[in-house]
């Protein structure tokens, strides 16, 4: 009798890839368990505590909704850009370049005040859809692999931000922390009533979240995905062009991710600032809401929420218990780690042999 680890040859059901993603959330947040108990924090009290100052009251809901908007564009656009396995890892930057770009519509554009707010989105999208072509050029002429580019170019675009807040773009009142002048109230994002949820940003998210889903489900482009993500050389002989489809698919998710930076500047900040005060990581935990989902864009919107919920969390976590606010970082991480360790389990079987075999 011996056991032997073979390659599981059929499709994994929905029922076993939910289980199997739902397992590496929990694992993480028992491995955080373990983290308050070396701080000498009951674990118990921190995640009753954390319940009660997130889910159990109106503002912390409708922060987790506010977080989850910039989480959900970035999301949404990775979701489809991955099913080409085009590993754009530069979401992050494609944020920061949409919130530069709608921070020159707001201040500097002169546009009248009427088209302030549609021209701060429709920039917000080109600029980071340019900066997601930048990496496809790349591959496509250079063959330089994604994950560098895009990765690199995260931090190109966090140093265009600073050199602008701290150069031509510093505000005249600016004191100590580097910030632009405030945008004038006409390129403010309108809440919903008492809540910071700027409700465009929201609408523009689940609208794509349709949109993706017709794209994947009933267009040309779905259908040259999915031959794509099943077999390039298929793809080739049936005609279709790798690197065009993957011209479309970055366009779109860089877009998304630009879209993200706009409503950040215009609906949270109105001005633009330090990068890792418009961003919280949103880019890279992204990544997460992505993979989370399993390729279903309606998943998009349920990952993105637990992601926001995390940090949330993270925030109560650091003021009730003053832990470092990197928590949030370390529980973003196991959960990837886990995650990476459940491909394993959708992959691969355990069977069972007998002496005879």
């Amino acid at each position: 009798m011996g056991i032997r680890i073979e390659p599981n040859m059929s499709s994994p059901s929905r029922l076993a890839v939910f289980g199997v993603s739902a397992l590496s959330v929990v694992l993480a947040l028992i491995v955080v368990g373990f983290i308050f108990l070396a701080y000498g924090i009951s674990p118990f009290k921190a995640f009753a505590d954390v319940f009660v100052k997130t889910l159990g009251n109106f503002y912390g809901i409708s922060e987790i909704i506010r977080k989850s908007i910039p989480l959900l564009l970035c999301g949404i656009g990775l979701l489809l850009v991955f099913r080409t396995s085009f590993w754009n890892i530069g979401a992050e930057g494609q944020l920061l370049m949409g919130a530069m770009a709608a921070t020159w519509v707001a201040l500097f554009s002169n546009i009248p005040d009427l088209f302030l707010i549609p021209m701060i989105f429709i920039c917000g999208f080109l600029a980071g859809a340019v900066w997601g072509f930048v990496s496809t050029y790349l591959r496509s002429r250079f063959q330089i692999p994604e994950v560098i580019t895009t990765l690199m170019l995260n931090y190109v675009a966090l140093y265009i931000v600073l050199y602008l807040i701290h150069g031509p773009w510093k505000g005249e009142s600016m004191r100590g922390f580097a910030y632009t002048d405030t945008f004038p109230e006409s390129a403010w994002l309108p809440f919903i009533g008492n809540t910071r949820i700027h409700w465009p940003t929201l609408f523009l998210g689940l609208l794509l979240v349709g949109v993706v889903w017709i794209i994947l489900n009933r267009s040309r482009l779905g259908y040259e995905l999915k031959v794509i993500s099943q077999s390039p050389r298929a793809g080739r002989y049936a005609g279709i062009s790798y690197f065009r489809t993957i011209f479309w698919v970055m366009l779109i998710s860089g877009g998304t991710a630009g879209l993200a930076g706009a409503g950040e500047v215009a609906g949270i900040h109105h001005l633009l600032r330090h990068p890792n005060q418009i961003s919280l990581g949103y880019g890279y935990t992204a990544i997460l809401v992505a993979w989370l989902a399993r390729g279903n864009p309606v998943g998009t919107i349920i990952t993105s929420l637990l992601m926001a919920t995390i940090f949330v969390a993270g925030d109560t976590v650091q003021l009730s218990f003053g832990l470092p606010s990197q928590i949030v970082n370390v529980v973003t991480g196991l959960i990837l780690f886990f995650l990476i360790l459940s491909e394993g389990m959708l992959r691969y079987r355990i069977s069972w042999r007998g002496k005879e075999e």
